[in-house]
């Protein structure tokens, strides 16, 4: 089985609300190792966790080989105040604090650095975001500064132009990438940059009632034709499921989300030598 590129340990696939309060008050360890359990039984055995604000993704990787799992982790991921990501992770208002919390992250064993520059999907409404991006000049600082601490660097993005400013500025990865364009699609493509395209979150939500049916499947349907044009390009495409997300659950959703990959029509090769790639990358030296 493939790794997992794309996970939080902090959330539990039924209601982030309630995974995280089970944390309010210290790590969970019995929601810790039950996740863990979860991948190790579905045979994922590297997971590249997205982050969070209370050390739980921390916390995993300290059992994670007990597990048999190699874990990377950002500790915690960083939003600019005012825009989406206080999920998982932490603000900064000024440059200076930016740089801070890269070196807060380093201090506690960070292998990376998770970025956030835009919105997320409104699931209700086909092919719009809940806020756009942040301005080419935020994003390239955000990436030459980590890059500058030493530090790769995973970019939760979405949004053709943020995508296209993103992939440009540097990114080690792109995370989500919905509403790409075919010229950021070839930008993607040349660069090399590893795009995990986050289907199961989206494509999940089909007959659940949350959300209205006919918009979830126009947002999969857009997203898988994408993720096929950008393998026919031969894009570095991986396996990142958002586990933990609403109805992603930790290892079945890691199956989940190669079934939809598969459907794109990704062959297996690219996915294992995408996995490689983060390897390799996000490791830190």
């Amino acid at each position: 089985m493939l790794g997992d590129c794309h996970a939080h340990m902090i959330m539990d696939g039924i209601n982030y609300r309630s995974a995280v309060a089970l944390h309010r008050h210290g790590v969970c360890e019995d929601a810790v190792r039950k996740h863990l359990c979860a991948c190790r039984d579905a045979g994922v055995l590297f997971v590249r966790d997205g982050g969070d604000g209370s050390g739980v993704s921390k916390f995993a990787k300290e059992l994670a080989l007990e597990y048999g799992i190699e874990y990377r982790t950002p500790v915690f991921a960083i939003h600019k105040k005012g825009h989406y990501g206080g999920i998982v992770g932490y603000p900064f208002e000024t440059w200076a604090e930016y740089r801070a919390l890269i070196q807060r992250a380093k201090e506690e064993g960070a292998d990376f650095i998770k970025i956030m520059v835009s919105g997320i999907l409104d699931f209700a409404h086909a092919e719009t975001l809940t806020e756009e991006g942040l301005s080419k000049e935020e994003i390239q600082y955000m990436i030459h500064a980590a890059h500058d601490a030493g530090m790769a660097v995973m970019a939760h993005c979405n949004g053709d132009t943020t995508c296209f400013l993103t992939l440009e500025a540097g990114t080690d990865s792109l995370e989500h990438g919905f509403f790409m364009s075919e010229d950021t699609l070839h930008l993607l493509a040349e660069k090399r940059t590893p795009w995990f395209p986050t289907l199961a979150p989206v494509g999940n939500l089909l007959g659940c009632g949350r959300f209205p049916d006919e918009e979830v499947k126009k947002n999969l349907e857009l997203q898988t034709e994408r993720v096929k044009r950008a393998a026919s390009l031969h894009a570095c495409i991986g396996l990142g499921s958002d586990a933990g997300a609403y109805l992603v659950p930790h290892g079945q959703g890691t199956i989940d989300e190669y079934e939809y990959l598969k459907r794109a029509q990704v062959p297996d090769q690219t996915l294992l030598e995408t996995e490689k790639r983060i390897r390799r990358i996000f490791k830190r030296a």
